[in-house]
């Protein structure tokens, strides 16, 4: 349904089908999330991209029953075959933390400020292993030192306002592993750092993904975290799924004009001289009232009459599935862009 398997095995760690997402409000309801179907499976990262809006958190948050009372949630989550949306907040207690844990945007406004780094993880530690404190404080000295965190033994009783942003964002990677889950979620995980530590945490993050053997979810709207972490790609915009496909296929034959501008969009190195960046023109529509057809349409270089009436369908082209009428003018016209540029660079 979202392209091909992971690297770990047939059986997804996680399957999503046909989620919808509403939110109701004064004005109406905002359509957040619409019919969005994939599977992430072990040892496999999975990055979900696309710009603010394109509903890429959303349809994570749902798994994990993160979303308000409110949020009209439709469709079928389920892990290792458990349906998610039939759990007990008592169940979903449980696997948070433990079968599936989350690294969150801003570190600062998701670690308690009075308490410790180190209190915090083996808080999380102590409630999921039933360890006795001394063992849980252990622990987080262990994990402090697996993600980087110099004087590890010494930072465990640092507070947070004590860390610097890359180290704050690096402790909320060792609480998430603290019980070696099954998967790892990280929303924006690199957003609020510079580009040296960006680098650095996404390298910890990969460390931490393989010490605790996890499947990891990489939300971003960055692609050059999704060329570095990326074995799968999924881009979403204003709901729905625009394409997605195995990273590398997509990146050097994007099939959705969508994919095709935020990649012109961002810089290459191994671009010709004199190169400029392309901007994807327009905004992203009002989830309160989508246009009809395919939303990117009013923004698409290549939109016709078709585009405005009817929905496109997530269909194979080449190696990925996109949802546009005209896939493979667009598949076809990279290719050939592609080569002569290859030819330019000779």
């Amino acid at each position: 349904m979202t392209g091909q398997a992971g690297t770990g095995g047939d059986v997804p760690v996680l399957s999503v089908r046909d989620l919808e997402v509403v939110f109701p409000t004064p004005d109406g309801d905002v359509q957040a999330v619409r019919g969005v179907s994939w599977d992430v499976y072990e040892g496999e990262v999975l990055a979900i991209a696309g710009e603010s809006g394109s509903g890429k958190s959303v349809s994570v948050m749902a798994a994990l029953g993160l979303l308000p009372a409110t949020a009209q949630v439709s469709g079928t989550i389920a892990y290792r075959g458990r349906d998610v949306l039939a759990m007990t907040d008592k169940e979903l207690e449980k696997l948070r933390g433990s079968a599936i844990s989350m690294v969150f945007q801003d570190p600062m406004t998701s670690l308690n400020p009075v308490m410790t780094v180190g209190a915090q993880i083996a808080e999380g530690v102590r409630i999921h292993q039933q360890t006795k404190t001394a063992v849980a404080r252990t622990k987080a000295v262990e994990l402090l030192d697996l993600v980087g965190i110099p004087n590890a033994p010494q930072r465990v009783d640092s507070y947070p306002h004590e860390l610097s942003g890359g180290m704050r964002q690096r402790a909320m990677i060792a609480m998430a592993i603290a019980n070696d889950p099954d998967l790892l979620i990280a929303d924006e995980p690199t957003t609020a750092l510079d580009v040296t530590i960006q680098a650095q945490v996404l390298d910890v993050l990969e460390r931490a993904r393989e010490a605790a053997g996890s499947a990891l979810v990489v939300i971003t709207h960055d692609l050059g975290v999704v060329a570095r972490t990326a074995h799968r790609l999924l881009v979403m915009y204003a709901g729905r799924i625009a394409e997605t496909g195995m990273a590398d296929n997509v990146f050097e034959r994007p099939a959705h004009p969508y994919t095709a501008g935020l990649l012109g969009a961002i810089p290459r190195l191994d671009a010709p001289k004199g190169t400029r960046l392309m901007p994807i023109e327009g905004t992203p529509p009002s989830m309160l009232a989508p246009p009809p057809g395919c939303a990117f349409a009013p923004r698409c270089p290549r939109a016709t009459d078709i585009c405005s009436q009817e929905t496109p369908a997530l269909r194979p082209i080449g190696n990925q599935l996109a949802a546009c009428h005209h896939a493979e003018d667009q598949y076809h016209s990279h290719n050939n862009k592609t080569k002569e540029d290859r030819d330019d660079q000779r």
